[in-house]
C-alpha cells in the first residue's frame, strides 16, 4: 500500500535500508543513479543558444520513474533524499523537473532532505529539517557536465581527424593524463649519478654494539655526493683506519611530539586504502558505498560509516565525545588528549560541507562486525574505525638522540642517529603508510652513551650507491598530486583514474601507472596544439569558478560563455592544420622515447631503418592509428607497430611467458597473448612446442621437394588447458601462485546457507561467473573470481535470483497453435512471449494493461520481420509448428563455391576452434 509521503534515494540497498527506519506512512523508492543525461550526440549543448541543454531519460530509467510517478500520485509530500553532495543534488533536481513535466509536482509538496549517514536518528533528523533543491549547486552541476560535454564531443573530432585512432581522455582526466606521461618522461631522461656511503661499527664502553656513518673528513662536511667514485670512498677508508681512536665527541637529545592525523577524506582514504590494503580508487568507493549504505547485522540493517565522498576533516560532537570515551575506557585515560582535536583541512578548493569519513557508531568495533562483512569490507572499515579513534588520541612521544664520534685528530667525524619511544600514543592504534620508505635512521635504537666516552673501532663498509630516477604515480600518490594542484573533486577522483586504464591510455604495473604509446600520442598532441586546455592551473582555475558558481559568487553561463570563446577558437585554428604538421609535432615530442640514443644494433642510429638501411625511421599515421615506417616508402615499406606491452627489462615481449611447471602434473604454465586477448596455458610439455616447429618445417620442405602434401603424424599430446585473464588482471604481475589458481577454476565458494548446494566460481565464455545448482550470475569487475566469498556470493545470487523470479503473465492462448501467450520482462525491457518467439513491448505501452490482440499483433510483427530477415514468406513463417516438423524436406546438395558450402566450411572451422580464448563481445557504436 502506497503510504501518503514518498521518500526517493538513488540506490535500492538504500532505500531497502531507509524503509526499516521509517512508518507504514512512507514509501521509500530508488531512482538507480542518474535518471537522466545529455544524449550521446553533437547538439546536446547549443552554445548558439546561450548553452541551451536538451535531456534525454535513459531506457533503463524509465521504468523507475514510471514507478515513482505512480507513488507520487497518490502522496502528499515527497522527499527527495539523494546523496549530500553535488552529484545528489543534481539528482534530486532532475527528479523535481522530470515531476513538473508528468504535472505532477503542483499536486505534492516536494523536498530536499539530506543526512551524512544511513542511521535511523539521522534520517528522522533530516525530515524534521527539509529544504528546497539548492540552485547555486545545480548551476555548478550544469556549468561541470556542459563543459565536460563541450571538450568532449569538440575535441575528439579534431583528434579523430589529425591523429587516427585516438579520442580525448576528458576535460580533466587529459590533465591527470599528462602528470602520469610527463614523469614518464622524466625516468626516461633520468642518468644515474654514482655516490659512496661508509658505516663504521663501534662498540661501547659497556659492550653494545652500534653503527654510525661518515659525515667529515679532513675539516669538511660530505653531502650525499660527497664521495663521488670507489676512488674516493678507498682514501677515506684508509683515513678511518689510520686513526687511532675514537671517542665520543657530542650528544644531542630532545623530544618530539607526533601528533595524529586526521580523519579520512575521500581523498586520504583511498591513498591509504592503495598503500595499506592495495585497494584500487574504485574498490575502496565500491566497498565505502556498501558500508554506508547498510549491512544486515543480527536482523538489523545499519549504514556502518558515513557518507564516503568529502574534503571535509571535522567530526561531529558527537563522534567526538563517543571516541573519548571508547579511547579511556579501552586504552586508558592517558590516551585522551586534554581538549579534543580540532582539524582544519589543507586540500585546496575544499569546500564539502560534511564530515570526515568515520564511522556511525565507534563502539560497534571490527571485530564485532566481522561476522557479517566479506574480508574486503572489514579491512576497509578497520581501516576508517581505527583512524577516527587515532585523530582524537594523544600524541606519541619520542626520545631523538644524535651521536657526533671524532678521531683524535678530529679529521674523522662520523654520526649515529637514533630515536626512543617513550610514549606511543596514538601509534597504539594507528601508522600512516607513505608510499616510499622514509629513513631508518629515526627508528633506530641506540645504547647509551656519554661525551668523552672512548669507543672501539669495528668492520668499515663501504657502499656503492646511484641516484634513483622519481618513482612512477600510484593511485595514492597520484590522487594526492590532483588534490594538491587542485584539479577534481572528491567523487571524481576514482572515475578520472577509472578512464585513464579503460581508454588504454595507462597501464597499471606493479600497482604504479606507466602511460601507454597511445596515451602520449594524445598527450603530445595536446601539449603541442591545445596546451592551455592541459596545463594544471588553467584546468584547476576552472575548477575554483565553478565553486564561485556554487557559492552563488559567479553566473554559471559567464563562465561558459568564457571558456568556450577562447576554446572554439582555438579549434578553429587547428582546421588548416596538416597530417604533417601533427606528425613533426610528435615526431620531434616523442622520438627520444620511441627512438632512444644506443639502442640500435651495434650502435647503429635507432632511426636508421633495419630493412633498407638508407631511410629514416620516424611516426607515421594510418586509418587504424599510429605506427613507425621508413621514409624511403614506397621503395622501402618497412613498417613496426608502436611499441607493446615491455617486459621488466623494457624490451618487447614476444611469445609466452613461463611461470615455471605446475608442481602436480609437472608440466609448463606460461602467459601467452592470443586473438583473443591474454590467457594462462598449462603445457603441452617442453619442447613439445619446438617438435611441432621441425616438423612443420620437414613436411614443408618435403613438400617443396615433391610437389605432393605429406602425411599428418598424428600428435596424442592433449591440448593444452587455458584460461583467460579476467578483466583488470595486469599480465605483468601474473605469477605462478595466480597462474595456477586460474586454472584450477571453477572453485568451490561454500555451500549456500538456504538450499545446501554448492557454490563455485568459475570463468567462461562471457567471463568470470557464480554457478548454484543451474542458476548462473556474471560478477561485477570488482569482484574477484579468485577470492570472492560466501557472503558476497550469496548477494549477488539472490539478485539473480529475484530477477529470475518476475512470474510471467498469461494473456491466454494463441488461437492458431493453443500454447500461451504471455508476457515478462528481461534484460532488454518487456516482452509478450509465444514457445520460443519473443516481440519487445514498445515504449510507452503498459505490459499490465496489455491484451491477447495486442500481443498478437506484436508477435506476428515479430514474425514476419524475422521471416524477411530470413528470406521467407511471411505465409510460411506463421505455419505452426506441427505444420513445419510434418512438412518433407528435398534433399540437397552444396555445391562447391556455393555460399552454402562455404558455411558449412566456416562452421567446421568454428567447431575446430572451440578450445581456442574466445574474445568478449564487442558493442559496435556509430559516431
Amino acid at each position: 500500500m502506497t503510504g501518503s509521503n514518498v521518500v526517493i534515494v538513488e540506490s535500492p540497498a538504500k532505500a531497502k535500508t531507509i524503509n526499516k527506519y521509517l512508518g507504514d506512512d512512507f514509501t521509500v523508492l530508488a531512482s538507480f543513479g542518474h535518471v537522466r543525461d545529455l544524449p550521446a550526440r553533437d547538439g546536446s549543448v547549443r552554445p548558439d543558444e546561450d548553452f541551451a541543454m536538451e535531456w534525454e531519460l535513459g531506457d533503463r530509467s524509465r521504468r523507475h520513474i514510471d514507478e515513482i510517478a505512480k507513488a507520487v500520485k497518490g502522496a502528499k509530500r515527497v522527499y527527495l533524499a539523494t546523496d549530500p553532495d553535488r552529484e545528489g543534488e543534481a539528482i534530486a533536481w532532475h527528479l523535481s523537473e522530470l515531476l513538473k513535466e508528468k504535472r505532477l509536482s503542483d499536486k505534492v509538496e516536494v523536498q530536499r532532505i539530506t543526512f551524512n549517514e544511513i542511521t535511523k536518528n539521522a534520517v528522522q533528523a533530516a525530515l524534521k529539517a527539509p529544504r528546497d533543491v539548492s540552485r547555486e549547486l545545480v548551476d555548478a552541476y550544469l556549468a561541470r557536465r556542459a563543459l565536460d560535454y563541450l571538450v568532449g564531443f569538440t575535441l575528439s573530432p579534431v583528434l579523430w581527424r589529425k591523429l587516427p585512432g585516438s579520442k580525448s581522455a576528458g576535460r580533466v582526466q587529459s590533465v591527470a593524463l599528462r602528470l602520469v606521461c610527463e614523469r614518464e618522461a622524466e625516468i626516461e631522461a633520468f642518468r644515474p649519478q654514482e655516490y659512496w656511503s661508509i658505516d663504521v661499527g663501534f662498540t661501547t664502553p659497556a659492550g653494545a654494539a652500534f653503527n654510525a656513518s661518515l659525515t667529515q673528513l679532513d675539516g669538511k662536511k660530505l653531502d650525499k655526493f660527497g664521495l663521488p667514485n670507489k676512488d674516493a670512498a678507498d682514501k677515506a677508508v684508509v683515513k678511518i683506519k689510520a686513526a687511532a681512536s675514537y671517542t665520543v665527541s657530542s650528544v644531542e637529545r630532545r623530544q618530539v611530539r607526533r601528533n595524529p592525523y586526521a580523519p579520512f577524506t575521500t581523498s586520504t582514504l583511498q591513498q591509504e586504502a592503495s598503500r595499506k590494503l592495495g585497494f584500487g580508487a574504485t574498490r575502496t568507493m565500491r566497498l565505502a558505498q556498501k558500508l554506508y549504505e547498510g549491512v544486515d547485522i543480527g536482523g538489523e540493517t545499519v549504514g556502518l560509516i558515513t557518507y564516503m565522498r568529502t574534503d571535509g576533516v571535522t567530526l561531529s560532537q558527537e563522534a567526538i565525545e563517543a571516541s573519548r570515551r571508547l579511547i579511556g575506557e579501552h586504552w586508558g585515560e592517558k590516551y585522551v588528549p586534554a581538549a579534543p582535536r580540532v582539524y582544519k583541512t589543507a586540500a585546496k578548493n575544499a569546500q564539502e560541507a560534511h564530515e570526515a569519513i568515520r564511522p556511525t557508531d565507534l563502539f560497534r568495533r571490527p571485530e564485532v562486525v566481522s561476522a557479517y562483512l566479506e574480508k574486503d569490507e572489514l579491512r576497509l572499515y578497520e581501516l576508517i574505525w581505527k583512524r577516527t579513534l587515532a585523530s582524537q588520541m594523544e600524541s606519541a612521544v619520542l626520545d631523538q638522540v644524535s651521536v657526533d664520534l671524532a678521531s683524535t685528530t678530529k679529521d674523522v667525524v662520523l654520526r649515529a642517529s637514533g630515536s626512543i619511544l617513550v610514549f606511543d600514543g596514538f601509534m597504539r592504534v594507528y601508522q600512516e603508510d607513505k608510499d616510499d620508505a622514509a629513513d631508518d635512521d629515526q627508528d633506530r635504537r641506540l645504547p647509551a652513551m656519554a661525551e668523552r666516552d672512548a669507543l672501539t673501532r669495528g668492520p668499515i663498509e663501504p657502499a656503492q650507491h646511484f641516484t634513483q630516477p622519481p618513482p612512477r604515480y600510484t593511485e595514492a600518490s597520484l590522487v594526492k598530486k590532483l588534490e594538491e594542484l587542485g584539479i577534481g573533486r572528491p567523487s571524481t577522483y576514482a572515475s578520472i583514474l577509472q578512464v585513464l586504464q579503460d581508454r588504454e591510455y595507462v597501464r597499471l604495473d606493479k600497482r604504479r601507472f606507466e602511460p601507454s604509446d597511445r596515451g602520449r600520442l594524445v598527450t603530445a598532441f595536446l601539449k603541442n596544439f591545445f596546451n592551455r586546455y592541459v596545463e594544471y592551473n588553467f584546468t584547476a582555475d576552472l575548477e575554483n569558478q565553478l565553486d564561485e558558481v556554487s557559492g552563488g559568487r559567479i553566473d554559471w553561463k559567464t563562465v561558459l560563455r568564457e571558456f568556450w570563446r577562447a576554446f572554439s577558437g582555438a579549434v578553429e585554428g587547428t582546421k588548416d592544420l596538416t597530417i604533417t604538421q601533427v606528425l613533426t609535432a610528435l615526431d620531434e615530442e616523442l622520438g627520444q622515447h620511441f627512438f632512444p640514443a644506443g639502442s640500435g644494433n651495434g650502435g647503429v642510429d635507432p632511426r636508421v631503418c633495419p630493412q633498407c638501411g638508407k631511410g629514416r625511421l620516424g611516426l607515421k599515421l594510418g586509418k587504424n592509428g599510429a605506427f613507425i615506417g621508413c621514409n624511403n616508402y614506397p621503395e622501402c615499406r618497412y613498417t613496426r607497430p608502436l611499441a607493446v606491452a615491455n617486459d621488466e627489462n623494457g624490451q618487447e615481449q614476444e611469445g609466452p611467458r613461463d611461470l615455471g611447471d605446475d608442481p602436480e602434473t609437472g608440466l609448463p604454465v606460461t602467459v601467452r597473448r592470443g586473438p583473443y586477448g591474454v590467457y594462462v596455458q598449462l603445457g603441452p610439455p617442453r619442447g613439445h612446442e619446438e617438435k611441432q616447429a621441425e616438423e612443420k618445417k620437414a613436411a614443408e620442405e618435403e613438400k617443396a621437394k615433391s610437389g605432393k602434401k605429406p602425411k599428418k603424424a598424428k600428435d596424442d599430446t592433449p591440448k593444452p588447458k587455458r584460461v583467460s585473464l579476467p578483466r583488470g588482471m595486469a599480465p605483468a604481475d601474473i605469477e605462478l601462485e595466480t597462474a595456477l589458481a586460474l586454472l584450477a577454476l571453477p572453485r568451490v565458494v561454500g555451500n549456500h546457507p538456504e538450499t545446501g548446494q554448492e557454490i563455485q566460481a568459475g570463468i567462461g565464455r562471457f567471463g568470470p561467473y557464480l554457478k548454484h545448482g543451474t542458476m548462473y550470475k556474471s560478477l561485477t569487475p570488482d569482484d574477484d573470481v579468485l577470492t570472492v566469498g560466501m557472503n558476497r556470493a550469496v548477494d549477488l545470487l539472490g539478485e539473480a535470483a529475484k530477477k529470475a523470479s518476475t512470474p510471467a503473465v498469461a494473456l491466454g492462448n494463441h488461437p492458431k497453435t493453443g500454447k500461451p501467450v504471455t508476457t515478462g520482462s528481461g534484460r532488454f525491457g518487456p516482452y509478450v512471449k509465444h514457445g520460443s518467439l519473443y516481440a519487445s513491448i514498445p515504449k510507452g505501452t503498459d505490459a499490465a494493461t496489455l491484451t491477447l490482440a495486442q500481443g498478437l499483433e506484436l508477435l506476428a510483427a515479430k514474425e514476419a520481420k524475422d521471416a524477411a530477415k530470413k528470406g521467407k514468406a511471411p505465409a510460411e513463417a506463421e505455419a505452426p509448428a506441427e505444420e513445419k516438423k510434418a512438412a518433407p524436406k528435398a534433399p540437397t546438395k552444396a555445391k562447391a563455391g556455393t555460399k552454402t558450402a562455404a558455411k558449412a566450411s566456416t562452421t567446421k572451422k568454428a567447431a575446430a576452434n572451440t578450445d581456442k580464448p574466445k574474445a568478449p563481445a564487442k558493442k559496435r557504436v556509430q559516431a
